[in-house]
């Protein structure tokens, strides 16, 4: 090999150049790479409904109308007061209530008795709540059902707090926060970071195994480069396409008004993952050199590790999440330094592996 070649003519990036072209004839990676693209760019919008599934409480479900009825019904008058899009009609009897809830003249009946108390003298409130089944306007009724029993629960707390030999643990205080910001940054950014990672770790495996089973691997081993390059040239081209994609990500979620902190170290973090899975990949790929059993190991052992990760001190997404919100701690760039050690090491060992490999037994 000359050493005056330019750095694009090195056989690595050849062969890195040459992968990446040839997704674009693999309908599925690009079916893939489309619906992450739509989902950044359209992520403010998007974020919405998806909210209301992670949390149909976030949602309104517009007026909700309760009957009460039973020896506690001022009690559950009192809790549904203080909530918003909620509104109470109270019946002297089950069966007018009933009546009600069968010509949906309400929406959820909410029955309160005294009963007596199952953990010492007294009596406590015991609540029967009929609602509608079989719609999606069910849910978000259940929701506010819910909301008054909490209410009712805080109330009655701290009304019996002066009977109770010893106080109890007081009650956190309510705070207002955006419904929106736990599942974008929980569930939405973490999930279109990570996913690169892991296409590009299944396509290193589809790489290296259709060259082996097409007998194309022979034909690249024909110009002066070693099995040891080739496969350096795969895992190149899969490791840069995460970051292009993250990158992309990152971008179109700040034009929808979406802030992300601390890209250059989210970067580095889902880079790091990329070379681990990659690595993976193209080891499996070597070592199976066949494309089903391959995949499927991959596949199982991907979902085993991140499985897995819940045993660190911080799991990865958790590490994205708090890099994104801009609230990292030590161990939080702890997590990303190791998970850089963690990729040198494991693509190094993966390299003395490789190097062992009788190249004509492929």
């Amino acid at each position: 090999m000359s050493e005056d070649r330019p750095f694009w003519r090195d056989p690595r990036v050849v062969v890195a150049r040459r992968d990446i072209r040839s997704l674009s004839r693999e309908k599925t990676i690009v079916l893939a790479l489309l619906i992450q693209l739509f989902v950044a760019g359209f992520s403010s919008f998007l974020v919405v409904g998806l909210t209301s599934l992670y949390d149909p409480g976030s949602v309104a479900a517009g007026e909700v109308e309760m009957a009460v009825t039973g020896d506690a019904r001022e009690e559950l008058e009192a809790a549904a007061a203080e909530q918003d899009g909620t509104s109470v009609t109270t019946f002297e009897n089950e069966a007018a209530a009933q009546r009600a809830f069968d010509q949906r003249r309400v929406d959820a009946i909410l029955r309160g008795q005294y009963v007596p108390s199952t953990r010492g003298p007294g009596e406590q409130i015991q609540v029967t709540a009929v609602v509608p089944e079989g719609s999606i306007r069910s849910t978000l009724i259940v929701v506010e059902v819910r909301r008054v029993l909490s209410a009712l629960e805080r109330q009655e707390r701290l009304e019996r707090t002066p009977y109770l030999d010893q106080p109890p643990v007081p009650l956190p205080f309510t705070v207002s926060a955006s419904q929106y910001f736990g599942f974008t940054y929980t569930i939405l950014i973490p999930l279109l970071l990570f996913l690169p990672p892991f296409i590009s770790g299944s396509v290193a495996v589809d790489t290296v195994t259709e060259e082996i089973e097409r007998g194309t691997m022979e034909l690249l081993r024909v110009a002066p480069v070693s099995l040891l390059d080739i496969i350096d040239g795969k895992a190149l081209g899969m490791v840069l396409l995460a970051p292009a994609q993250v990158l992309l990500w990152l971008g179109l979620l700040s034009t929808n008004g979406i802030a992300v902190s601390n890209p250059a170290a989210i970067l580095l973090f889902i880079t790091a993952v990329t070379v681990v899975v990659v690595t993976l990949g193209v080891v499996l790929g070597i070592s199976l050199q066949n494309r089903r059993p391959a995949q499927l190991l991959f596949s199982v052992l991907t979902l085993v590790l991140f499985g897995g990760a819940v045993l660190l001190p911080e799991h990865p997404a958790t590490t994205v999440a708090k890099l994104a919100v801009d609230s990292p701690t030590l161990l939080t760039y702890g997590h990303v330094g190791g998970a850089v050690v963690v990729a040198i090491a494991g693509y190094a060992a993966a390299r003395l592996y490789i190097g062992r490999v009788a190249a004509e037994a492929l």
